[in-house]
C-alpha cells in the first residue's frame, strides 16, 4: 500500500542524505531566500510545539515556500493532536512531525489521517494544500501518498526501544528529540542506553533495512559525519 515513493520521499526510502534547516514561521521572503543559499537543503522546518502559531500563519509560510518549491515540515502541537493532521497539512505543510511518540495506537491515528483513501482516511479539501494543480481528486490521493513524509518523534528511552514497532509501513522517519531524551535518560539511570549518542545509534541499528530513516537535530554542519557513522541519514540544522 506505501510502495510508491516520489521525489524526497524516495531519497528517504534510498537512505540518501537529506539535510534540512529549521525557520522561524515568521520569516520574511527576504531572509527566507537568504537562509536557503547558504547550503542545499532538501527541506525547511517549522514548529508550533514550542512557538505560538496560528493556522493563518502556517498557510502564509507554506504558500512563500511553495512559490519557491521548498519542502515544508511542519511539528504539531502536541502528541494527542495526531487526529487533527489532515487538518494541518490543508494549511500547506508537506511534511509532519509528531512530537513525543510513545504508542502504537498514536501511530495508527497518525497513518489513518495523514494518507488519503484507500491507504489513510483523509478528508479532501483545503485550498493551500500542496501540489493540486491540474490533479483530479483521486490523481491528487495517489500523487500526495507518495509524496508526503511522515515522522515521529522519539523523545525517551522507552520510545527509543520501541522505535522497531512504531516504524509501520507508511512512516518515513524516526526524529530524535534530543533535550527531552537526555532527561529521560537522567531520569533512568540504570538504563542500559547511557547517552543521547547511545540512543541514536542504537535507533539505526534497530532500523536498518526498514526504509525508515533517522533524523537528528545535529544543529551545525560540523557535526554531519559523526552522525552518519552511526546510521543518520536526516539532519535538522539551525539557520
Amino acid at each position: 500500500m506505501f510502495e510508491n515513493a516520489i521525489g524526497l520521499k524516495q531519497k528517504y526510502r534510498n537512505g540518501e542524505r537529506i539535510i534540512g534547516v529549521s525557520m522561524a514561521p515568521n520569516t520574511p521572503p527576504d531572509r527566507f531566500d537568504q537562509i536557503m543559499d547558504k547550503d542545499d537543503y532538501d527541506f525547511v522546518s517549522i514548529d508550533s510545539q514550542h512557538t505560538p502559531l496560528s493556522e493563518e500563519r502556517i498557510a502564509a509560510f507554506c504558500d512563500m515556500a511553495a512559490e519557491r518549491d521548498v519542502f515544508v515540515q511542519f511539528r504539531i502541537k502536541h502528541t494527542r493532536n495526531a487526529y487533527l493532521i489532515g487538518n494541518y497539512l490543508d494549511l500547506g505543510p508537506c511534511g509532519i512531525e509528531i512530537p513525543q511518540t510513545e504508542l502504537e495506537e498514536t501511530v495508527d491515528d497518525a497513518l489513518h489521517y495523514f494518507y488519503y483513501p484507500p491507504a489513510g482516511g483523509r478528508s479532501f479539501g483545503g485550498r493551500h494544500r500542496r501540489g493540486t494543480e491540474d490533479k483530479t481528486t483521486e490523481e491528487y490521493a495517489d500523487w500526495w501518498n507518495s509524496f508526503g513524509i511522515l515522522w515521529l518523534q522519539i523523545e525517551s528511552v522507552e520510545a527509543a526501544t520501541r522505535g522497531h514497532l512504531l516504524a509501520k509501513a507508511g512512516v518515513d522517519c524516526l526524529s530524535m528529540g534530543p533535550t527531552d531524551l537526555s532527561m529521560s535518560i537522567k531520569a533512568h539511570p540504570q538504563h542500559w542506553l547511557k547517552s543521547v549518542d547511545d540512543t541514536i545509534a542504537y535507533l539505526c541499528r534497530s532500523l536498518e533495512g526498514t526504509g525508515v530513516a533517522v533524523c537528528h537535530r545535529n544543529g551545525t554542519p560540523d557535526t554531519r559525519e559523526k552522525y552518519a557513522d552511526m546510521g543518520v541519514t536526516v539532519f535538522l540544522e539551525s539557520a
